[in-house]
Order: structure tokens, then sequence, then C-alpha cells
């Protein structure tokens, strides 16, 4: 790859919560100039600690803006009003991690734009974030890279060739994080049905959550492979396996994932037309 994302590169985030702020994080530990990254963020509370903490500019407004790359942080139902007072220079790189806003409707309203759309998720707040990003074939090279970079700072990238898959994404690694975070939240319920005292269950319960993450992070070996060194036949681990099974758990996290994929494709759809009715 070129030396797409220069240290210098001005970067602006329409929106600074907690996404903006873990890519902005990931930027500046990955050497970029906090001086090179503005946040357009209307709570004067938030600006405050965004300036203190990465010593990055602040704006409450975006009119005026004008930066190599801007990156769309804002919720979705959001993104009507965000748009409405920018007017950044043909050939800028709009990232969006907006959910649901499909490109079409960003196109319209930033003519001359290379958009990219991309799904991040939570982990990007401690550097382990995955995101899946798709662009049009219009969009060229370099500015497939940049998204790519600024985006590998806050954990891995993926590339999807369909737009549509976003939806798919979102469902999986998106709204991911808190599905395992349900699950330890059920262990830990079960545990003290089981006579462990709250407090010891819950750590019990995170600890393994921390712990199955890192030893698939570190290992090579598939999830699979890993569950089956686990499951002693005959043992309890398989006795547990075979009540999942049982209880229709592959069907039920089909069924939450095509609810949220359904979901995000409503959300897409009601943006949409809300983005094209102020063009």
């Amino acid at each position: 790859m070129s030396n797409a994302l220069s240290p210098d590169l001005p970067i602006a985030f329409i929106g600074g919560g907690n996404m903006a702020a873990a890519l902005v994080a990931g930027l500046v530990r990955a050497g970029h100039r906090p001086q090179s990254l503005t946040v357009v963020e209307p709570v004067a509370e938030r600006r405050a600690l965004l300036r203190e903490r990465y010593d990055i500019s602040t704006s409450e407004h975006a009119a005026g803006l004008q930066a190599d790359v801007l990156v769309l942080a804002v919720k979705p139902q959001q993104m009507a009003a965000a748009l409405a007072s920018l007017q950044p220079a043909d050939g800028t790189l709009v990232l969006s991690i907006a959910a649901g806003v499909p490109v079409a409707a960003l196109t319209r309203r930033l003519p001359g734009c290379a958009i990219v759309r991309s799904m991040p998720n939570t982990p990007a707040l401690v550097g382990a974030g995955i995101s899946a990003l798709y662009a049009p074939a219009s969009v060229g090279t370099e500015a497939r890279e940049r998204a790519d970079r600024l985006l590998s700072t806050a954990g891995t990238c993926v590339w999807v060739d369909d737009e549509a898959q976003l939806d798919a994404v979102t469902a999986l690694s998106g709204s991911g994080p808190a599905y395992f975070f349900r699950f330890t939240e059920a262990m830990t319920a079960a545990g003290v049905a089981l006579g462990l005292p709250d407090d010891i269950a819950a750590t019990l319960a995170r600890q393994t959550l921390v712990g199955a993450a890192r030893l698939v992070a570190e290992n090579d070996a598939s999830v699979g492979t890993l569950r089956s060194q686990v499951t002693s036949k005959g043992g309890t681990t398989e006795a547990a396996l075979r009540a999942f099974d049982q209880g229709g758990l592959e069907a039920l996290v089909g069924t939450a994932m095509h609810a949220a994929r359904d979901r995000g494709a409503e959300l897409g759809a009601d943006i949409r037309i809300q983005l094209e009715d102020k063009v």
C-alpha cells in the first residue's frame, strides 16, 4: 500500500461519540498528529473531554469545515441534520460509520466525494474492533486505502463486495458484542441459581469470557477445534453442550441475527427517505 494516511493528513469527525473517540485514539496511537484531527460535536462537555484527552481541535458546528477525510460518526437518525451544513471539496474521502445509511443517499447529498461505508464495533474502544467496509466501483484505490488504514488503527478490517451485506455484518459483528455480554449475564444468573454468591458468579463468568476470547485470538485453531478440546466424552461440558443443542441454540441465534439484519434494513430505508427529502 502507498502512504495513503500520512501523519499530517487533515481528518475531521462529524460526531464525537464513543466510536469517534476510539478512532481518534487509534490514530494518535499510530502516530497521527493530534493537530491534524478535528471533531465536530454539539455538546460542550464532550468537546472539552476530547480536547483534554487527545489534544485535538474541536468545533460546535461543521459549517466551513474542510478536511481531506470526513468521518460521519453520528447516529443514523442524525445524519440528515449532520449533512445539512457540510460542503466538502470534490475528491474528499467521506467515511460513514452510521448503520443503515446507503452510499447512494450519501452520494446524492455529497456529489463529487468518494464515499466509503463501514460497520465497526465497540471493541474498537480497546483497539480490538473489527470493521467491514464497502465502496462502490467508482471509489479509487487511494481512498480505499485511506479508509482501511484509518479503521485499522482500532482493529481488523475486512471488505465486502455487496453493500447489502453490511446489514448482515451489523447483525453479526456490529451487534455481536452485546450477544456475548448477554450470554455472560445468563451464565452469571445460572451460577447464582446453582448456589454461588453474586460477586463470585459474576467474576467467574466475566473472566471465562475474557479467557475464551484470548484463546481464540492467540490460537490458529478453529473455534470448533477449541470447543472439542475442552469437551471430554461423557463429561460435564458435553452434557451442557447437549442441552444447548436440545434447546435449539443455533436456531435461536439465527433468529436473533435475522431480526437484527431486518431491523438494520428497515432503519436504512427510513434514513434513505429522510436524506432524499433533504436533497
